[in-house]
């Protein structure tokens, strides 16, 4: 199912895509089309974190939201997918959310990809994988734009107009942690101050592609 990407790439860094171990949490509008690319490229050992069941509002944005499985675990149903997809790829999945008491599940990963919209869980990653030689990357903010002409791989000491981005400097900052984490957000200015996190599919979909892509560029570019 690969001769494309080996066409495009070479079979020497698919296969070095095929052995690495990746992890995501969160399998939301961002996280579900980061996994979908990943299983799409190759990636053969994936594990990822989401305590959530799919709900109604999901419908507009998440890949692997459908009519036929509302009410159900996204992790669950994530993985159905990838099977449909690659029934080779390697996948386990945590029906829990990234905290303080379980965050040594992250031990032994590549890559850790932060899909989540919980800034407890970014910076308690932030913290372990940055300890523990472990490469992250983090989405941001996606929401209250409609364009994903603003969607940018960037550094979280470089971003701007995010809220959200803005929130999780400060605790880094108090912690004395690292800001030099890459990220992937939307740089537009939002269209609205609503507490709702109104949102489509273009914009955290977009994200999702770029993490995912910026984990393989990474893995095929290193020396």
């Amino acid at each position: 199912m690969f001769d494309r990407l080996i066409s495009l790439i070479g079979r020497e860094n698919v296969d070095k895509i095929s052995k690495t171990n990746i992890a995501i949490v969160g399998i939301g509008g961002v996280g579900g089309f980061t996994l979908e690319a990943l299983v799409r490229c190759g990636i053969k050992n994936i594990t990822i974190f989401d305590g959530d069941i799919i709900d109604i509002s999901n419908l507009n944005r998440q890949i692997i939201t459908k009519w036929d499985n509302i009410g159900k675990s996204k992790v669950s149903e994530a993985i159905k997918r990838c099977k449909l997809v690659n029934p080779d790829v390697n996948i386990i999945g945590f029906e829990e959310k990234i905290q303080e008491d379980n965050v040594n599940k992250l031990d032994g990963f590549d890559y850790v990809i932060d899909a989540c919209d919980d800034i407890n869980a970014k910076v308690i990653m932030i913290k372990y994988c940055t300890g523990n030689n472990i490469k992250i990357v983090c989405a941001l903010g996606t929401g209250k734009r409609l364009s994903p002409e603003g969607v940018v791989i960037s550094r979280l000491d470089k971003t701007s107009n995010d809220a959200l981005a803005k929130s999780l400097r400060q605790r880094l900052r108090k912690e004395n942690i690292t800001l030099k984490i890459p990220v992937v957000y939307n740089s537009n200015i939002a269209l609205n101050n609503d507490k709702t996190i109104s949102s489509s599919i273009f914009s955290p979909g977009v994200a999702g592609l770029y993490l995912a892509y910026f984990v393989i560029n990474d893995i095929i570019n290193k020396k």
